[in-house]
């Protein structure tokens, strides 16, 4: 369900922020990104692989809808993403999964109370013109900046179907350390129960990530 007009939103710690950098423009989704997601998805489904992609709008309208929900009780932040070259939304991303763990009081691990401890990065996809591009390398830097250095959390985890090799070889590129296979452990994008492949990256080995991914996008 989409947020209520007018009605008032607790604060979470997690507030909608728009993240920008040379390549893409990460902005808070809304409804009014619906059309542009659409055209962004459209193309053959094997161009997405084993990535759940919204199709046709009655579909994607529920798949906004379904992201902002999630927003709205502090366990989500989605995005719409824009080629900052060309001003078209190329796809979707989102922080999920966020976690606020509970700290005794005065606990030094602890970095605010409304602040999340470990979040996954997720829910990505994005049209086949800005696949292979630097948009999306640069959409997880800028994500991974925000997670590690203003919500300062534990873990970032990146999770994928098991059998989808592009984006383990993409998470990898990332830096990310692969923690093993959850088996049976969620529904898949083709309607079978799917076996994940688990990755992630720590706070201590963020500064050498942050350095590695900043250098490749300047080459």
């Amino acid at each position: 369900m989409s947020p209520v007009v007018g009605a008032e939103r607790k604060p979470t710690g997690v507030e909608p922020v728009t993240l920008e950098g040379r390549f893409v423009r990460l902005e808070p989704l809304t409804m009014a990104h619906a059309a542009g997601l659409l055209a962004a998805a459209a193309g053959p489904p094997d161009t997405y692989g084993f990535t759940l992609v919204p199709q046709g709008e009655a579909e994607m309208r529920a798949y906004v809808e379904a992201a902002l929900g999630e927003q709205d009780a502090g366990r989500a932040l989605p995005f719409a993403t824009v080629d900052r070259a060309s001003g078209r939304i190329v796809g979707s991303t989102r922080f999920f999964n966020i976690e606020r763990w509970p700290w005794p009081p005065g606990n030094a691990n602890q970095r605010g109370a409304a602040r999340p401890d470990v979040v996954e990065i997720g829910w990505t996809w994005l049209a086949a013109s800005a696949q292979r591009t630097p948009i999306n390398s640069e959409a997880k830097l800028l994500m991974l900046a925000h997670a590690f250095d203003r919500w300062r959390v534990h873990r970032v985890s990146l999770m994928t179907d098991a059998r989808n090799l592009r984006s383990r070889e993409a998470i990898m590129r990332v830096g990310a350390r692969f923690d093993g296979i959850l088996r049976a452990a969620r529904p898949a994008s083709d309607g079978t129960i799917r076996d994940t492949a688990a990755f992630s990256i720590l706070d201590s080995e963020w500064p050498a990530i942050r350095t590695r991914l900043g250098a490749r996008l300047t080459q």
